[in-house]
């Protein structure tokens, strides 16, 4: 069986981490830049609206984890959270046979998880992920046309 790459994108409070739980195994790889902070930061620290700080130790971790599994996923199945990749982004996966997976519920869904977070930061980001799909969706290309909704 070849192993696989999985890109899932898609708005914050989408069901990305969902998705994947439902989906890898144990002795999968899951890069997930939330999870990835919250194992670098003390008990009680926020799931969401963390320290500046922690995010950039975090997102350097994510980084190393990346370039690693990449060396790997031909033998195990790599599952990757990337809320909104760029062009480059996409390209490097691609160039690894990755599955480029949207997570999307809806915007309104999105939206009223996001307020019962009460996440200010994630309220823009989910707004700028629905802005940059709204274009993608009116014939701009983005380099996401292999992605798959769910």
């Amino acid at each position: 069986m070849t192993e696989l790459l999985y890109v899932i994108t898609g708005p914050p409070a989408a069901g990305k981490s969902s998705w994947i739980e439902a989906r890898a195994q144990a002795t999968d790889i899951v890069i997930d830049l939330d999870r990835i902070t919250s194992a670098l930061t003390g008990p009680g620290a926020p799931a969401w609206n963390q320290h500046p700080i922690a995010v950039k130790v975090a997102q350097r971790a994510r980084y190393a984890a990346i370039d690693e599994a990449l060396k790997h996923h031909d033998q195990v199945d790599v599952y990757l959270i990337h809320t909104q990749p760029s062009r480059k982004w996409l390209a490097r996966y691609q160039h690894h046979q990755a599955e480029i997976i949207t997570v999307d519920p809806g915007r309104d869904i999105v939206m009223q998880r996001v307020r019962d977070m009460r996440s200010p930061g994630l309220l823009a980001v989910a707004t700028r992920w629905y802005q940059q799909h709204t274009k993608q969706q009116h014939g701009r290309p983005t380099g996401r046309q292999a992605s798959r909704a769910w």
